[in-house]
């Protein structure tokens, strides 16, 4: 079973590097796959939304998904698994950008892309939450356009994006009510009835 899901990792990346590369769609998986770099996208949303009183809880459980992202992903099962690079192991697959030096399973692009949206798409307005889930799931597919993951690293990454954003949204209530937590660290993420109403109206 494992080696009927190896070649089929190897031969989908071939087909996709067949049929699907094109100038101007390579161009925009690489701006895709940019985004995701370091969670740049990600941080960046989650700053502006700390600004706003009532989406500030929001950003405070997508950063805490962020967090279990990168440490059990990231940190613990990529040097576990110690997956190598399929533009390493695939004879005639062309990688499309620099070289990622790190191990391949699973993709921390995609688990950490999926973990931000599961928050976003249950705290936030739907078009919000669906607008992220749509950019999770474009930068999880540059890195099988692109050549840099295997399918199962990205379905794998998903997965455990998914469940890192539903475990963050199960924690951060109990953590704000902490009794070793401060009153004014409570009081900030308290949140506005009415604005909450206009934001969500």
């Amino acid at each position: 079973m494992l080696h009927n899901l190896r070649n089929w990792d190897r031969q989908a990346l071939l087909w996709l590097q067949e049929h699907f590369r094109r100038a101007g769609l390579t161009l925009a998986m690489k701006i895709a796959t940019f985004l995701g770099n370091g969670g740049i996208i990600w941080l960046t949303a989650c700053a502006c939304l700390l600004f706003r009183p009532e989406t500030r809880r929001a950003s405070v459980t997508a950063l805490l998904s962020l967090l279990f992202s990168i440490f059990i992903n990231n940190i613990m099962l990529k040097h576990l698994v110690a997956r190598v690079r399929p533009f390493d192991r695939i004879q005639g697959l062309t990688v499309l950008i620099r070289r990622p030096q790190d191990f391949s399973f699973p993709s921390g692009h995609t688990s950490s892309s999926f973990a931000v949206a599961t928050v976003f798409l249950s705290m936030l307005p739907l078009w919000v939450g669906l607008a992220a889930m749509t950019l999770a799931v474009l930068i999880a597919f540059s890195r099988l356009y692109l050549g840099a993951h295997y399918p199962s690293d990205v379905v794998c990454g998903a997965v455990l994006g998914v469940l890192f954003g539903l475990a963050a949204l199960y924690l951060m209530p109990l953590l704000l009510k902490s009794s070793w937590l401060p009153d004014s660290v409570r009081t900030w993420f308290d949140l506005d009835v009415l604005k909450m109403a206009r934001f969500y109206s």
